[in-house]
């Protein structure tokens, strides 16, 4: 099932994409700034490897940049590469901004004359991309969140958009130190999900032996702690399913979770 959440969130965030089981992630140049009236720019890539430029540049058009004070920032200088999207933010207020590339589709498959056909995109496309002669028709919710976390000064609250599969705040995720565990929240529609497998790996995969991907579990309040084995990006991935659709004609909800934090030297 995770691999499924990763295949078809790649696929909507990077089409017209062939189909594949790729990450996808936002870096940010700075994830902390000492001062306001300062500038990010910011990566957005599906790739083979975390946090290395090897694939495909990351769709921009659900991109939502959310200020301290919960107004919408609009991107500047936004870009779209042959490996990889960029965009800058200027940060105008103290407080902590995030950043996030939301998806909210469907993935449709079905038989049309004995071939199998399927459909990535918004719901409201259903209709068009789908013949009414459609065999075995099957519809699933695709919800998706891609993110990071930049703060201005001094970190401030985040708010939880109560909508699908969130990580929230107990540890703020940009006052993390490579020495102090880091207790984090997953909720799906606003509510905890407990039992949810997290997985976490560190920046710089591609020169280790082993991946060293950090697997933990939400205990009944949703909750997890972490551990960090050292300073650096680290991406942090989880993925959920129910039938609490709201896509006319999907029967079920698939939804997943990438974020990219940064843990420093103490």
């Amino acid at each position: 099932m995770k691999r499924y959440a990763r295949l078809a969130l790649a696929a909507m965030l990077a089409l017209p994409l062939a189909a594949q089981a790729h990450d996808v992630w936002l870096r940010p140049s700075s994830t902390v700034l000492s001062g306001t009236d300062g500038w990010i720019t910011v990566d957005g890539v599906v790739s083979n490897d975390k946090f290395y430029i090897n694939h495909a540049p990351l769709r921009l058009d659900n991109l939502v940049i959310v200020a301290p004070d919960g107004a919408k920032v609009e991107a500047q200088n936004a870009h779209r590469g042959k490996l990889r999207s960029t965009f800058d933010v200027q940060l105008t207020q103290p407080g902590t901004y995030r950043i996030a590339v939301v998806n909210d589709g469907v993935f449709a498959r079905w038989k049309e004359n004995g071939q199998a056909k399927r459909y990535f995109g918004a719901a409201d496309g259903l209709d068009k991309a789908v013949p009414a002669q459609a065999q075995d028709l099957s519809i699933t919710q695709s919800l998706g969140r891609v993110e990071t976390f930049v703060t201005a000064g001094k970190p401030s609250p985040i708010a939880a958009t109560g909508k699908g599969l969130e990580l929230l705040a107990v540890s703020h995720p940009n006052d993390l130190y490579s020495d102090e565990p880091a207790t984090f929240k997953m909720t799906v529609d606003g509510k905890p999900a407990a039992g949810l497998e997290v997985n976490i790996v560190p920046d710089g995969s591609r020169y280790r032996d082993q991946v060293g991907e950090i697997a933990l579990k939400t205990d009944a309040q949703g909750q997890f702690e972490v551990k960090w084995p050292q300073p650096g990006l680290y991406w942090i991935e989880a993925s959920a399913e129910d039938d609490l659709v709201t896509a006319p004609k999907a029967s079920k909800r698939r939804m997943s979770y990438a974020g990219t934090l940064e843990v420093l030297r103490p």
